[in-house]
């Protein structure tokens, strides 16, 4: 690696880094292969979004709520219960503005609960933010630990535990953890691994106010915390913070993949590393060091995806296949090479990684259209994977996700941004595409694809106005399973907790 002569975020941007759903019936038939942006001089290419959205439309489980993309898992699927962790902004009651909310949906009848975690403030007075959202897990006795921290605001690690198994409708009082009185933390990524005793991993960022990926350890499901110290160190005077995303096996095995930065900072590479006894191992089994002393460096681990300043990397989500081996969706921004900010971020691809077991297998999958608005040029609607199934994702663009043509809505004009599902062909290795939504008045974002074990998939995104982090208009909406006819009575029923 080698400084940049000029951060991303400086006036005049220098050389960056270098080194650095078969879910619903009803889908459209019309999809197409992805390839590259059309010949103006040729015409433009018929419009995927004119495809037939599903039969089955998406129900609203939570009618003010956001979350960013680094935290896990941002919503679990528990018996017959779906549970989704939120940010309000208090778009409908003033009251609810930066609540900490957790979501039960009883999948079987469509009843709904609604908590809100956080007792004390995670913000400061009047903000809200949806790096404050909540992650996820199953104890050994099965009650839910929900974990959650503010944005970068003080030392604190918060912590709930449902009163009963599975039942997110009630929970123990609030705890909080302080790695150290210096930490600034943020984001929670919770990984139970049983061959280690049920220990109970949190992977936040900000311990010693460090800014980068971190980690604490629980022993008894979430009762009290054991700080570890930082993950992946990156040996620069700018603060650079790796960018990390997480999924385990459950068993004995934690997967990372991660960048050198911001990628506004820094031009991104993504790299993989595993945590298996104690424990951090390259892509092919080659032991670094010990978790607790970190990696020295991102280099360290396994290059998934080189970049250069037309390709910057930024992670979307890592899942395992039935193999249990690692594969991962990334967003790389293809036009900012040479603008000063704000003026790059029109031109997103989705790529999807997935390790062989010798090597990484990486090709694009999909146009992602343009940033989400400026000084944020790397943000995209996102893109989600399907747990177990690296030949099906969800995303969300304001592009054709086979041409790169914008996708203007014919209910008001404007461009939006449209969830699709993309299949992978068994014939030929080409991405098909069909829309879950079209000719939207309000932008569709940031999918997510929950473990469903024994069931459809299951596919959550937010919806509404998305304007910053700290300033969204936005509901949580999802496909849920067809819903017995006998249950339909009780269906959309809203319990309210706010304790």
């Amino acid at each position: 690696m080698k400084n940049r002569s000029a951060p991303r975020h400086a006036a005049a941007r220098g050389v960056r880094l270098a080194a650095g759903i078969a879910l619903c019936g009803g889908l459209a038939a019309a999809a197409q292969e992805i390839r590259r942006p059309p010949d103006p001089q040729r015409g433009a290419p018929p419009r995927l979004a004119e495809a037939t959205p599903p039969a089955r439309g998406p129900v609203v489980l939570n009618d003010d709520g956001g979350w960013c993309w680094f935290q896990d898992e941002r919503a679990i699927v528990v018996g017959d219960r779906l549970v989704l962790g939120t940010v309000a902004s208090g778009r409908h009651d003033a009251g609810r503005r930066g609540a900490v909310e957790v979501t039960g949906v009883d999948l079987r009848t469509r009843a709904t609960t609604r908590f809100r975690l956080s007792a004390t403030p995670v913000e400061k007075a009047g903000r809200f933010d949806d790096h404050d959202a909540p992650a996820f897990v199953v104890r050994g006795d099965g009650r839910l630990l929900a974990v959650w921290a503010g944005h970068n605001v003080d030392n604190r690690i918060l912590s709930r535990v449902s009163t009963r198994p599975g039942d997110p409708s009630a929970w123990s009082d609030e705890r909080a953890f302080v790695p150290s009185p210096s930490s600034r933390v943020t984001y929670a990524n919770l990984q139970r691994l049983s061959a280690e005793h049920g220990r109970i991993y949190d992977f936040f960022r900000g311990y010693d106010d460090r800014f980068k990926p971190s980690v604490a350890w629980s022993d008894d499901d979430g009762a009290s915390w054991t700080a570890g110290g930082v993950v992946i160190d990156v040996p620069a005077t700018f603060r650079h913070r790796p960018y990390a995303k997480y999924a385990s096996d459950g068993r004995d095995t934690i997967h990372v993949v991660y960048t050198e930065g911001h990628p506004r900072d820094f031009d991104n590479n993504l790299y993989h590393v595993y945590l298996r006894g104690g424990r951090l191992f390259r892509s092919d089994g080659t032991a670094i060091r010990t978790l607790g002393e970190g990696l020295h460096e991102p280099a360290e681990g396994t290059r998934i995806f080189t970049a250069n300043p037309a390709n910057v990397a930024w992670a979307a989500d890592v899942e395992l296949d039935r193999d249990g081996r690692p594969f991962v969706a990334y967003s790389v921004q293809k036009d900012s090479a040479g603008l000063p900010p704000g003026q790059g971020g029109a031109d997103h691809r989705y790529r999807l990684a997935r390790w062989n077991g010798r090597a990484w297998d990486d090709a694009e999958v999909a146009f992602a259209g343009s940033k989400l608005y400026a000084g944020e040029d790397d943000y995209t609607g996102g893109i989600a994977l399907v747990p177990g199934d690296p030949t099906t994702v969800f995303l969300s663009t304001n592009a054709d996700p086979a041409t790169g043509q914008p996708l203007v809505s014919s209910a008001d004009g404007r461009r939006h941004w449209e969830i699709f599902r993309g299949e992978k062909r068994a014939s030929d290795g080409r991405w098909r595409f069909a829309p879950l939504t079209a000719d939207s008045t309000l932008d569709n974002l940031r999918p997510v694809v929950p473990v469903t074990p024994g069931r459809e998939p299951i596919v959550l995104w937010v919806r509404g106005v998305y304007r910053a982090y700290t300033d969204y208009e936005l509901e949580v909406v999802g496909l849920l399973p067809a819903m017995p006819a006998t249950a339909r009575a009780v269906a959309g029923r809203v319990s309210d907790s706010l304790q």
